[in-house]
């Protein structure tokens, strides 16, 4: 038999998240996954893991973890306190946490979104060849609560690993290289300057959803409205109030507010772990 963890606290929103569910937009069906994807990597190779193995995603307040026999963990993603029944332990870098002992990651010193990933990977039951939890859809594992259970995997054999290995840190500011359209042209020659020129703020109401954004509000050639069209990751939508919201892995396949601009799915790891307040900048790129 394999291990399993008990959550003895679950922290503000934790999830269980990997690769994600790519493919299935047709469908309605949003990608998920882990929004920092270069930590879920880094994660699983210091453990031997698969690169898209299923980790815990936890926001702001960590979560607290007891395993029912020896397991190796990283934590990494946002920096933050990591303690062993009560011992502090290294964070970023594998540690054996044995069986019973309370794994407590706490909460982030910077950043937003800390990664916990276990030898094995979180092994609860997939949907449509993800693990992940979707906050929009509702598909795969609910986030977790105090006192679920989640299996672990079997730890795969490996030859020696790094013990341990450079993690970026959270964004002082966010630069994002905007692509325009395919709706720039319902918007004033003003608000595309105002848009790569102006400084805006990541606002305390972004999700997994869309990083919401506060500042300038962007003015329309046109007060009208479209149907529904395909949303892709990354895509720049612009609501009545104005103000950019940058989709991110959770986020509709459809809308119908004209789309200003797309960001490129690699720029999207860093905005995972931009705290509100967060200075962004979107350049043309």
């Amino acid at each position: 038999m394999t291990a399993k963890l008990t959550v003895v606290r679950s922290g503000a929103l934790t999830t269980v998240q990997d690769h994600g569910r790519r493919g299935h937009a047709h469908l309605g069906v949003p990608r998920s996954g882990a929004l920092d994807a270069a930590a879920l990597r880094l994660a699983n190779l210091l453990l031997g893991n698969a690169p898209g193995a299923a980790v815990l995603e936890t926001t702001l307040t960590g979560c607290a973890l007891r395993p029912d026999r020896g397991v190796s963990v990283v934590v990494g993603g946002a920096p933050c306190p990591v303690r062993v029944d009560g011992r502090p332990v290294a964070w970023g870098v594998p540690v054996r946490v044995p069986a019973g002992a309370v794994l407590d990651v706490g909460g982030v010193t910077a950043g937003v979104r800390s990664y916990v990933a276990v030898a094995g990977g979180i092994a609860v039951e997939p949907v449509l060849g993800s693990r992940s939890t979707d906050l929009l859809s509702g598909l795969g594992p609910a986030p977790v609560r105090d006192g679920d259970v989640l299996p672990l995997g079997a730890p795969a054999r490996q030859p020696a690993l790094p013990d341990s290995a450079p993690w970026p840190g959270p964004p002082a500011e966010l630069t994002l290289p905007l692509r325009l359209g395919p709706r720039a042209d319902w918007f004033t020659p003003g608000a595309l300057r105002t848009l790569t020129s102006a400084t805006y703020r990541v606002s305390q109401r972004s999700n997994r959803i869309g990083l919401r954004t506060e500042g300038p509000a962007l003015e329309r050639v046109s007060a009208g409205e479209l149907p529904s069209e395909g949303m892709v990751l990354g895509a720049v939508q612009v609501p009545p109030d104005g103000r950019p919201v940058v989709f991110l892995h959770d986020h509709p396949t459809t809308g119908g507010y004209p789309v200003i601009g797309v960001v490129a799915e690699a720029a999207l790891a860093v905005a995972a772990q931009a705290a509100a307040g967060t200075p962004i900048r979107f350049t043309p790129g």
